[in-house]
């Protein structure tokens, strides 16, 4: 049992023996070396500034901490570092001519082929610690790394070959690397709440420097990181002089030691002092007075490590022998780096998706002698489905537990099915539900999570933005995120404000994420599998007005549900009526491009214009199936594009301007629009909805007028 004080450590470092061994001489002698590359890097880069013209952070003043941590983690641990952590890269065993091409962003930067900043690595060598790509961090990287150890958690509980140990059945540790200021951060307290929760085996090593850019500790924080660790209950926590290298060591060797074993969550915070600049474009004299740079100056991690090698009987001459074969390997390897070829243009757009798994339509659609089923059960039993075929899907959320099974019953059974280790709830967090997917994906579990209404998916945004749409292009295709995102959307009928919206035309400005919009059963059901087995994150939207038919005019939402085999690519659309071929030759058909519920409104307005309408419904809205819209309205000369979004700005729009360049040659309209009035949130009367939305009369006065060009 340890004591719980915010004064003194709850896990004990154990002593540190001063009569070293020749094996632990010869560590410490591996961390002059380190320590003595690292220096010269900094200098090398602060003396060649104009060719480090990239924005880049050194370690100076964090390679005791940083080089202590590196030496002790083993190949089958996980580690997130962040962007000063150059010193744990180098005792990781990363030379210091791979991390200048990534300064460089050189072609060959073994990271992300010189598309990202330096110190921001990723790696699945199998000889070194497995480091899955992560943003800047400044706190967003949490998560995604708190998700590496849910997923360890759970492959353990489920003895998956996936997991992998070490020579002895070693379990993996997760290693989590931040600055203290990024602390404050929510999402960072998302995490903790998690881990703490589950009790994962993950180690958060802050680094606190006391400086946070230009902001001091005392400007920006009531606490450090130790003291905010107290409220968390059942996180452990620990204090060490981050400069001094054995203090060090031995606090990573008793909280690896800890993680390993014990399977328990524990911070550990390391007081560093800052030598070099906040980064190569923030000066540090810029806003550091000379007494502050005096006073970190008198920390300096290196003359503490040489007095105490002097102290072991190591000469001076070694010493200065080793420290000058650090500057002459420094520029040697920094000549080499400059000298490395650039990347090629033509590599810009690769790496955005890795292949996706589903390209062709396969299984049977509609099985015989069986009878139509609602949306939300196709969606419900293609999950069971899966879950029972893959043992390494899990699936999380609000509400979407054994005890209520989701509030639209989406998830109703799963949990008494597969047990509360793989189908749980989870608080709050939509940051936490979205961003630990990277994570999880990243260790090789398939994670199904969902946000339980659109309007709530906004602070989930960052992960999304920042962690797992970027991930497969930064990582070179390394990391591609395997998740599917459910996201119930859409308005049906009262929902109000805040349960009604719509968010496509949002998600569409993220690049490296596929976005479904299913508007039928078999469609539903198709597009669930693919989207699982997809290696790429994929955000499902599921109408809730079209879950059970309920809305009037949405009956065929329901349908044979396809068989357990049926899959259905992304990015094939479909024409779900067909105009006659009559009227679309004398000119008189128009086409209508829409998805969702929008396709329920079109088939109830035509109609009123029998043979004079074709229907496209989208299915993907990313990546679109741009060859069947551009055919259709081609073929037709006149198009309406109807969405249930507002309209100023949206989708719709933009796909607007693609069709008219594309087709304009064969234009005999203009493209028209259609959506809901651009108010800032749905009103909660029915009335009031009635009359924002899109209707089926009103779709049908666009048809007439379109049809009188």
């Amino acid at each position: 049992m340890f004591k719980d004080s915010t004064s003194v450590s709850t896990l004990k470092a154990p002593a540190v023996n001063q009569e070293r061994n020749s094996g632990e001489l010869a560590e410490l002698l591996t961390a002059w070396r380190l320590m003595c590359e690292a220096g010269q890097m900094a200098a090398t880069y602060e003396a060649n500034r104009a060719t480090c013209k990239y924005v880049h952070s050194t370690s100076r003043g964090h390679e005791a901490i940083q080089i202590a941590t590196g030496l002790q983690l083993r190949p089958w641990d996980f580690v997130s570092p962040y962007y000063r952590d150059e010193s744990m890269l180098l005792a990781m065993g990363f030379t210091p001519y791979e991390l200048m091409l990534q300064l460089l962003a050189k072609a060959d930067d073994p990271f992300s082929a010189g598309r990202s900043y330096y110190s921001h690595p990723n790696s699945r060598e199998a000889n070194k610690p497995q480091i899955p790509h992560q943003s800047s961090a400044t706190g967003m990287q949490v998560i995604p790394t708190t998700g590496m150890a849910q997923g360890i958690q759970y492959l353990e509980q489920i003895h998956s070959e996936l997991l992998k140990a070490g020579p002895d059945k070693e379990l993996p540790v997760v290693l989590c690397s931040l600055g203290d200021g990024s602390v404050t951060e929510g999402e960072v307290s998302e995490a903790f709440q998690f881990a703490v929760l589950k009790q994962l085996p993950i180690i958060y090593l802050v680094q606190d420097n006391d400086w946070g850019i230009s902001a001091t500790a005392a400007e920006v924080r009531t606490m450090d990181a130790y003291e905010y660790a107290a409220g968390f209950n059942g996180l452990e926590r620990m204090r060490v002089d981050g400069s001094d290298f054995t203090a060090s060591y031995a606090a990573m060797e008793t909280a690896i030691h800890y993680v390993r074993h014990e399977r328990r969550p524990i911070l550990v915070q390391a007081n560093v002092p800052l030598l070099g600049h906040h980064t190569s474009g923030v000066r540090k004299e810029w806003y550091r007075t000379a007494e502050d740079l005096e006073k970190h100056a008198a920390n300096d991690p290196l003359p503490k490590l040489k007095a105490l090698l002097q102290k072991h009987g190591v000469t001076d001459e070694e010493l200065d022998r080793i420290a000058q074969q650090a500057a002459t390997d420094i520029k040697i390897a920094f000549d080499k780096a400059v000298a490395a070829p650039e990347p090629s243009p033509e590599t810009v757009q690769e790496h955005v998706f890795a292949p996706a798994a589903i390209t062709e339509e396969s299984g049977t659609r509609t099985p015989d002698n069986k009878t139509k089923v609602v949306m939300v059960d196709a969606a419900l039993h293609a999950v069971e489905e899966i879950m029972q075929q893959y043992p390494e899907a899990i699936f999380f959320g609000q509400d979407v537990g054994r005890r209520l099974g989701g509030v639209f019953r989406e998830a109703a059974t799963l949990g008494d099915k597969f047990g509360s280790h793989r189908v749980y709830n989870t608080a709050i967090q939509e940051a936490y539900i979205i961003g630990a997917t990277a994570g999880l994906s990243a260790v090789g579990v398939k994670p199904i999570v969902e946000v339980q209404f659109a309007d709530y998916i906004y602070p989930g945004f960052n992960q999304l933005v920042t962690e797992i749409s970027k991930s497969c292009y930064l990582s070179n295709g390394k990391y591609p995120v395997q998740t599917l995102i459910r996201v119930p959307i859409g308005a049906y009928g009262g929902g109000g404000p805040y349960h009604s919206g719509s968010v496509e035309s949002t998600l569409l400005t993220i690049k490296g994420i596929k976005v479904v919009y299913p508007s039928n059963v078999a469609d539903m059901k198709g597009l669930m599998k693919a989207a699982f087995l997809d290696p790429n994150p994929v955000v499902m939207l599921e109408h809730k007005g079209l879950y059970w038919s309920k809305v009037p005019g949405t009956l065929d939402a329901m349908m044979v549900e396809p068989a357990a085999d049926y899959v259905l690519p992304m990015g094939k659309g479909n024409v779900v009526l067909h105009a006659h071929p009559k009227d679309i030759a004398q000119g008189n058909a128009i086409c209508i491009i829409t998805y969702g519920m929008g396709v329920y409104w079109a088939k109830a307005a035509a109609k009123a214009y029998p043979g004079n309408v074709t229907i496209v419904d989208l299915r993907t809205l990313f990546p679109l199936d741009e060859a069947l819209v551009f055919d259709m309205v081609q073929q037709h000369g006149k198009c309406l594009i109807l969405t249930e979004e507002q309209l100023n700005n949206s989708f719709a729009q933009a796909l607007a301007g693609r069709i008219q360049k594309a087709c304009f040659r064969y234009l005999d309209a203009p493209i028209f629009t259609m959506g809901a009035m651009d108010l800032p949130a749905v009103p909660l009367n029915t009335g009031l909805e009635a009359a924002m939305l899109p209707t089926a009369e009103k779709v049908e006065a666009a048809i007439k007028e379109l049809l009188a060009y």
